[in-house]
């Protein structure tokens, strides 16, 4: 066997539940007809995945809390107000803050709070 092949099983012949094909790297088994067990089956496949936003940083950098989670205004209210959701706003230059928190900063200066470049929203939304 090469080193960049894996050993894999046949495809399964019934014949009670074994394997009847003789290995053909094994010299005693070949032709012997001799049943061969499989080396494992896979009886179970959970999927596992993992995704984030694609921004350097991952919280606001006004309040602090991580982006996907509500703002410091949002909290006391997300578990019980459940219309109103807490969503994140990204600027031109590519900053990322909660709506809420931006907005209230844009009320006392326009410009980025990471950059200081006038302040103007790619998008808005989850």
């Amino acid at each position: 066997m090469s080193a960049d092949k894996m050993d894999l099983d046949e495809p399964p012949v019934t014949q009670d539940s074994e394997q009847i094909v003789p290995k053909a790297s094994d010299p005693q088994s070949e032709g012997s007809g001799e049943p061969r067990k499989k080396k494992f089956e896979v009886k179970k496949w959970t999927a596992v995945a993992f995704w984030s936003w694609d921004i350097a940083v991952e919280n606001c950098a006004i309040c602090r809390n991580h982006i996907m989670e509500p703002c410091i205004q949002c909290q006391p209210t997300a578990m019980t107000d459940c219309e109103t959701e807490c969503v994140a706003a990204w600027g031109v230059c590519s900053h990322a803050f909660h709506l809420h928190c931006i907005n209230k900063w844009l009320q006392t200066r326009n410009v980025c709070p990471l950059d200081n470049q006038p302040w103007q929203f790619a998008k808005y939304g989850r």
